[in-house]
């Protein structure tokens, strides 16, 4: 049976991550009944196309969502702590993709491919994890299950998209700024991006000496994969690409596995593709990850490090904006709908 037309809104619509959630939606063929916008009371009035229409931008109130069935929310923590609540008390399901919601114990985090059951456990909220843990958890969760992992250590390869459109015409104009030799001051990131790349640009606790960025994922990581006890280290950078995060991971687990077994294991798991070619020194780019749904995967490798081989080491780059972001919000709502 085909599910049954929905009304769903998009907060945040005139975002980078709103517009490829407007995206998703027509490419997936989503069954709409109605979809609304909304943005901040400056962008109301302003007209997104969807499907051959446009579709007039709307300034969100307490009672804008009263009919809808489910709300993609993409426009900030506080904006989520303000009117998600509201909307789910109202009757609608509310997919959020900021921080607000995420490591409270009464509120899903979801991944499709990872934990989809826990959809239905929600109570009008479902939160849409950080952009690294869902591509991270996309490759971890089929290695985690058929031999427990106990360690993981991570890197990040960060693109500007999760900073926001505007940290992505930053890229853009600092890049265009550099090759000309003009000078280019920094505006929404905190160090010039054009030719570079930083720690990932949230505050570092003085105590952990982890960013916030780190600590979300590593937090999240633990939620996703049902796995409190597992130890994560992870560094976040930010590096001059546009759309696409990568990540190289480190993966220790509790009995010796064989890198052909994980790459056996990876190239059947849903989500994924596999980009191994040792031959031709082919592995995942964020420019190949680009405006791709699965998370591409491979440079998989034991870890001479560890002499027990119980260590492997694999690389993976995903789209930020789609699989990071709206495609997984998407994802979620088309498990709502049935």
């Amino acid at each position: 049976m085909r599910p049954s037309p929905l009304a769903v809104a998009i907060v945040g619509a005139t975002g980078a991550v709103g517009a490829e959630l407007l995206l998703c939606l027509e490419q997936r063929a989503f069954p709409l009944s109605s979809l609304r916008l909304f943005a901040s009371s400056r962008s109301a009035g302003r007209q997104l196309w969807f499907r051959n229409d446009a579709i007039a931008v709307e300034a969100l109130t307490d009672a804008a969502l009263d009919g809808i069935d489910i709300a993609l929310f993409s426009a900030g923590s506080a904006t989520s702590r303000r009117f998600a609540p509201i909307a789910a008390e109202r009757g609608t399901v509310v997919v959020d993709n900021s921080s607000a919601f995420r490591m409270r114990p009464d509120v899903p985090l979801v991944v499709p491919e990872v934990n989809e059951a826990a959809i239905a456990t929600h109570r009008g909220i479902i939160a849409n994890p950080n952009c690294v843990a869902i591509i991270a958890a996309v490759a971890l969760w089929p290695l985690h299950r058929h031999c427990r992992i106990r360690r993981v250590i991570a890197a990040t390869y960060q693109a500007a998209s999760g900073a926001g459109a505007a940290a992505m015409e930053e890229l853009r104009d600092s890049t265009a700024a550099w090759l000309q030799g003009a000078e280019f001051p920094p505006r929404v990131l905190a160090h010039p991006y054009a030719f570079n790349l930083f720690s990932h640009d949230t505050s570092v606790d003085p105590v952990t000496g982890y960013n916030e960025e780190e600590t979300k994922v590593m937090q999240e990581m633990r939620k996703i994969l049902q796995a409190p006890d597992l130890r994560i280290g992870i560094t976040c950078i930010r590096v001059p690409v546009l759309r696409a995060h990568s990540i190289a991971l480190t993966v220790e687990f509790a009995e010796p596995v064989a890198p052909e077994t994980v790459r056996e294991v990876l190239g059947a798991a849903p989500g994924l593709r596999l980009v191994d070619d040792v031959g031709r020194n082919h592995f995942p780019m964020p420019r190949e990850a680009s405006g791709q749904d699965e998370v591409l995967v491979g440079r998989i490798r034991p870890d001479v490090s560890d002499p027990s081989g119980c260590s492997v080491a694999l690389f993976i780059a995903g789209d930020q904006l789609r699989k990071g972001a709206a495609l997984n919000a998407v994802q979620i709502a088309e498990r709502l709908a049935g």
